[in-house]
């Protein structure tokens, strides 16, 4: 049984309602982990104007992350599967230098963050399908080719884990986040 998945893409991939979703689905047995730039950015921090607020921004994403996941793997009951919106990786498809540059100015590593986690479920951003993103997210900046490119960079850097799962975009969203439903079953049910 994966006992700690993160969900992640582009933007406009999905990824908040798919973890609601689970949530609702599965109960007590999954606790989903709030996605930190979401709230950052979604009033706390202001609009981002350059390249050094971006870092900034990032950085500060990266250790409320890493902080915010380590109160939830101590809470977690041993039947419990923690459920991330994002996960550390996530900030180096943003780092105005590259993923590299990101990882180096934490110091850390992109293989050392995606060690933080059992599986990673990889919804592709609508973007990428010439799909809208608009939504719900007041925090989401990205036009859609910045949405398609920050897909690109997000897939890169998660794409080398033991236990990446793709859910490509499709025409209709529900039927995307079925698919996405029933990966994350089988990693909590069979691992």
């Amino acid at each position: 049984m994966a006992r700690r998945v993160a969900i992640t893409g582009g933007p406009g991939g999905g990824k908040s309602t798919v973890a609601s979703r689970l949530q609702q689905e599965f109960g007590g047995k999954v606790v989903v982990v709030p996605e930190v730039a979401t709230h950052l950015l979604g009033g706390f921090f202001p609009r981002i104007l350059h390249d050094e607020e971006r870092r900034a921004v990032q950085r500060a994403i990266y250790h409320v992350q890493l902080n915010l996941e380590a109160v939830y793997r101590s809470r977690a009951g041993d039947d419990q599967v923690l459920v991330f919106d994002r996960g550390l990786p996530d900030g180096a498809a943003y780092w105005p230098e590259g993923c590299d540059a990101f990882f180096e100015a934490l110091g850390s590593s992109a293989a050392a963050a995606r060690q933080h986690y059992d599986a990673v479920v990889f919804l592709e951003s609508a973007a990428v399908g010439g799909l809208p993103i608009e939504g719900a997210n007041a925090a989401r900046t990205e036009g859609q080719q910045e949405a398609v490119q920050v897909d690109a960079r997000l897939r890169q850097v998660w794409g080398p884990h033991d236990h990446f799962h793709f859910v490509g975009f499709a025409q209709s969203f529900e039927e995307k986040v079925a698919v996405a439903i029933e990966q994350v079953r089988k990693l909590i049910e069979h691992g």
